[in-house]
Order: C-alpha cells, then structure tokens, then sequence
C-alpha cells in the first residue's frame, strides 16, 4: 500500500485547497501531497510536495498531524493508500500555481466538497474544529462513494 501525505494550510477560518490540474485526482479539489520518495519520512514528503505544488517552504516539525485514513479502489487497487493528514498553520512564501495545482482560499462555510473527494465531507469537518481521525474508506466501482467506511476520532504522538 502506497504511504502518501496530505497537508492543509490553515488561517483564520479558511483553509488553502488546490484544483488538481492533472494525474491522479484531477479536476478536484484536495489539500497539497503525495507520495514518498527514496528513503523520506512522511513529513519530509509532505514539506518537499508542498514546494513543488505550491511554492511554499516549511519544515517538519511545524506539521500537526491529524489523520490517518486507509483508502482502498475496488477497481484500481493501484490506488490504494495510507493517507497521513497535517495541518499547517507556519510557513514562508505565498501559496502559487504550478503545472499541478491551482492554490485558492475557503472560508470553512465555504468548503466545495462536490468538487472534492467523497471521504473529505466525513473527516474534514471534524479535522477543522480541532479533531484527529483514523479511519478506512472502500471506495465502489466508479469511486464516487463507498461500499462500506468507519472514521474514528484519535490522538496521535507523533507520524513515524
């Protein structure tokens, strides 16, 4: 199973969201990530695809993390991946477009979640007010919604 990062840049009733442009994902809205490369750590993934993505600069131990979800495709089990969730509320530069992603602003109220991944109205909400989730999503046929999903609230110490 793919390990990959998820970060979401937070500010004062908003949260940064990108439009994915291409690959995996496109033509949603989701916060900045990927997968590992060569030896990192899921926090030095997660700093090193927000620059790429956005052009922002962080380091590590600024990340909060705040969940772990397990998605599983029924039809691309390529897909299938461990999901780790940061927050972020510190960081250097202005968020910008890339080739990948087109960075916007939501207030909370705001949030676009038909544009979005269908798990993301589950655990987002909760991430926002403060919570931490785990939880497991299998995704049906077309991955338009679910077969079955539990979502749980947590504490986590720490990301490896």
């Amino acid at each position: 199973m793919n390990k990959t990062t998820l970060v979401l840049l937070l500010r004062e009733g908003e949260v940064l969201l990108s439009m994915k442009k291409r690959s995996f994902g496109v033509g949603k809205w989701n916060g900045c990530g990927g997968k590992l490369k060569g030896g990192e750590t899921v926090r030095q993934a997660a700093v090193r695809e927000m620059e790429e993505e956005i052009g922002v600069v962080a380091q590590p131990e600024d990340l909060k993390l705040v969940g772990k979800l397990l998605f599983y495709f029924k039809t691309t089990t390529e897909w299938n991946q461990e999901v780790n969730i940061f927050t972020l509320t510190k960081w250097q530069g202005e968020p910008q477009e890339s080739e990948e992603m087109r960075p916007q602003w939501f207030s909370y109220a705001d949030i676009p979640y038909a544009e979005m991944w269908p798990d993301d109205q589950h655990w987002l909400p909760l991430v926002l007010v403060g919570k931490s989730v785990a939880g497991e999503f299998y995704f049906n046929d077309d991955s338009t919604g679910f077969d079955k999903f539990t979502l749980k609230e947590t504490l986590y110490d720490s990301v490896e």
